[in-house]
């Protein structure tokens, strides 16, 4: 049996993905690679005598050092040495994506190439001769339509006589004109006497990346050899003073235009034939006209957008209030099986409680994720990036990071963790960065639930005017503060936008079920363990320490002289539970209520949380924050989706659910201080404060440092207690 490890390379939207879910299906797995927040897929190939292990190289147009997906493909590579690199090429648009091909065959690597999208390329009237494209570059190449399945056992065949065949390639040597071709020469002669770097790199390829000014080869050489990397710097920098004054280009831009050149010598050798009118109009051109068009354009994603929304929250009402239900049938036979004590209220509070408010969203964020794989997987996604890139780029961000912003909760819903992992698409650190730290401005899942209750407690029959200049004040501020970040802390120039707008293609259920599922999977993952701990965390600080035994003395002699003189028969109307109580019962149970919620709000002032609470009020009054909603907030830095609950908890409610907050509503209402400019400041607060503590995690993982995502939780607070405060003076000010 071959049994060997194969790299999946190609340019993004060539349908390397798609190839590799078709080869793989669900003998996958997906990571990060080592020290690096780029995505890592592989999987596991397996056909009569055929066992392949197949990584899914990060995207990339070219193998230079300008991106982290192009550094990681190329290092991966060198240091991996697959047995072959299959190369998937986009049969409709073969000139720019054999550019990739040739840099892997200079490379000196063993490259088949999957000769991909067949199918729209015959739509197009394009026929290649795919024998004639083998012969004229001395490797094999395979027709496939990843979509269909169509020539993917064909390739793998293939792959593995190709890999039995050895490294035995010739490496690809282009002339790039007597002027690079001399120098060339002359550091390949020196590169190979030295025996610089030769280890892992060719010869020559290395000189072609001093000429090309790469920054990680230049890099290595200074360790390995600082006189003779020196001298190739000096050498590439005489050829380049040289073409700047003859023909006022440099080297890299020559060596681009002669690969170009090379393929196009190449495919006019008999290897394309273009039937029809090249000049008309494709279908998805046609479709391009409308949905990019400067005025439809926004309207048109707008609809759609708006259509996702709608078709996720629509589609996982049934499945969330069944996961509720069955957390809430859970909670109450853990309530019956369980002693009253500290370990069932744990369980019930703690545990249960606290995970199911995490997984009660699983289906939601299920049907999102669906809805954006389909967006995605059809191209239109390409298309959004495309027309909000003007925008974004005055607030010094990118076209790409808009899909960031709209997994994060852009318009309703969402969650950061995904949104901050969705930045991996940007190639400048300083975009991606200035992203990563405003996507959780977003209105996310966990904070919907607290505006909600605070908009219908306070401003009934605005609702939709209130939640509108919320979503609006979350994108405002969201890109004000990239504007803000980008002209100081994250200096540094904009990156062009460039991007290819695909061709609209109908989505693949395999493929779709595995987008959903990855992403499904790591939102349980990332959310649900540290939930769990966070919410068994509050409920010991909300509970311990316990009242002094003379307080709970107190209120056990204030119980007993409520009941002391009152008749058995009133007693046990209580004790019996029976719904039509006499007057005297009636009382009896009001006071014995009173006494109880006393007793929880001083217990609650005694807990850690409780102090904690009390002790920030002095300075929380400025925004119009009590100690009990102090509590709430400081359960937010863990997880927005406790907000509510705790401050259920805090007001002496004990559990409320936020789909019907009602009695949560009433007490806000009836409690001195809750006023709408109250609401409205703690709103202002909500969109605004640091990032759950799941959110800060993946954001100092992708940053690559947890400076960031302690700057993010500091300057988020500091920002939204200075707006909240700033809301609630001057609305005060003016008799609010």
């Amino acid at each position: 049996m071959t049994t060997a490890t194969i790299a999946l390379a190609g340019n993004p939207n060539s349908g390397k993905t798609t190839l590799f879910n078709a080869l793989t299906g669900a003998r996958q797995h997906v990571g990060n690679y080592p020290g690096v927040t780029v995505e890592k897929k592989q999987g596991v190939y397996i056909e009569k005598e055929v066992r392949l292990n197949i990584v899914d190289l990060p995207g990339t147009y070219s193998l230079t050092a300008y991106s982290l997906e192009e550094v990681v493909a190329r290092d991966f590579l060198v240091q991996e040495q697959p047995g072959l690199v299959v190369n998937i090429v986009d049969a409709s648009n073969l000139e720019r994506n054999l550019y990739l091909t040739l840099q892997f065959m200079e490379m000196g690597v063993p490259v088949c190439i999957a000769l991909n999208m067949m199918d729209v390329a015959e739509n197009r009237g394009i026929a290649i001769d795919t024998e004639r494209l083998s012969e004229l570059l001395g490797v094999p190449v395979i027709p496939t339509v990843a979509r269909t399945g169509r020539g993917k056992d064909a390739l793998m065949t293939e792959a593995a006589r190709a890999i039995d065949l050895g490294r035995d390639q010739r490496p690809l040597d282009i002339s790039y004109g007597e002027d690079i071709d001399g120098v060339l020469r002359s550091m390949t002669e020196k590169i190979e006497t030295a025996g610089f770097l030769t280890g892992v790199y060719r010869a020559r390829w290395i000189a072609m990346k001093y000429l090309e000014k790469d920054e990680q080869v230049a890099e290595a050489g200074q360790k390995a050899d600082p006189e003779l990397s020196d001298a190739l710097e000096k050498m590439a920098e005489k050829v380049a003073s040289h073409l700047e004054r003859t023909l006022d280009t440099f080297p890299e831009a020559l060596i681009a235009d002669y690969r170009y050149g090379y393929i196009r010598s190449l495919v006019r050798q008999g290897v394309i034939r273009q039937s029809g009118d090249p000049a008309r109009l494709y279908m998805s051109d046609r479709i391009d006209r409308v949905v990019t068009h400067r005025f439809v354009g926004p309207l048109v994603m707008a609809a759609i957008l708006l259509g996702l929304y709608h078709f996720t929250f629509t589609a996982s009402g049934l499945p969330v209030g069944w996961m509720e239900a069955f957390f809430g049938w859970l909670g109450e036979r853990a309530s019956a099986v369980l002693p009253v004590g500290p370990l069932r209220s744990m369980l019930v509070s703690g545990v249960i409680d606290g995970v199911g408010g995490v997984l009660g969203f699983v289906p939601l964020i299920m049907f999102m994720f669906l809805g954006i794989a389909v967006l995605e997987d059809s191209g239109y996604l390409a298309r959004v990036a495309f027309m909000l890139d003007r925008v974004f780029r005055a607030f010094g961000l990118h076209g790409s990071s808009v899909m960031a912003f709209i997994i994060s909760g852009g318009i309703a819903g969402g969650c950061a963790v995904p949104g901050v992992m969705a930045t991996r698409t940007l190639r400048s650190p300083r975009e991606r960065l200035a992203t990563l730290l405003t996507v959780p401005f977003m209105n996310c899942g966990a904070k919907l639930p607290i505006f909600l209750l605070l908009v219908a407690a306070f401003f009934p029959g605005r609702e939709t005017v209130m939640m509108g200049m919320i979503t609006v004040i979350a994108w405002g501020g969201a890109l004000l503060v990239a504007r803000l970040l980008r002209s100081t802390v994250i200096r540094g120039p904009a990156t062009p936008f460039v991007m290819e707008l695909p061709p609209y293609r109908f989505p693949t259920f395999r493929g779709l079920a595995i987008h959903t599922w990855e992403r499904t999977w790591q939102y349980i993952k990332k959310a649900g363990t540290v939930i769990l701990a966070i919410s068994i965390l509050l409920w010991a600080m909300m509970t311990y320490p316990r009242l002094p035994e003379n307080d709970r003395g107190r209120f056990v002699e204030a119980r007993q002289s409520a009941v002391a003189g009152v008749s058995a028969q009133v007693a046990g109307e209580i004790e019996s539970g029976v719904e039509a109580l006499s007057p005297e019962a009636k009382a009896l149970k009001d006071r014995l209520g009173e006494i109880e919620t006393r007793e929880a709000e001083l217990a609650l002032r005694h807990s850690v949380a409780g102090r904690i609470g009390t002790a920030m009020e002095p300075v929380s009054r400025w925004a119009g924050f009590d100690w009990r909603t102090n509590i709430a907030l400081v359960g937010g830095f863990a997880a927005k989706e406790v907000i509510v609950s705790t401050l259920g908890t805090a007001y002496s409610l004990g559990e409320v659910d936020p789909e019907e907050s009602q009695p949560l509503s009433q007490a806000l209402r009836a409690t001195p201080g809750w006023r709408p400019l109250t609401a409205l400041s703690l709103i202002i607060f909500t969109i605004f404060y640091a990032p759950c503590f799941v959110a800060v995690v993946c954001i100092s993982r992708e940053a690559g440092s947890w400076k960031w995502g302690a700057f993010s939780m500091v300057f988020n607070t500091v920002l939204a207690f200075s707006l909240a405060v700033a809301v609630f003076q001057v609305g005060s000010l003016l008799g609010y």
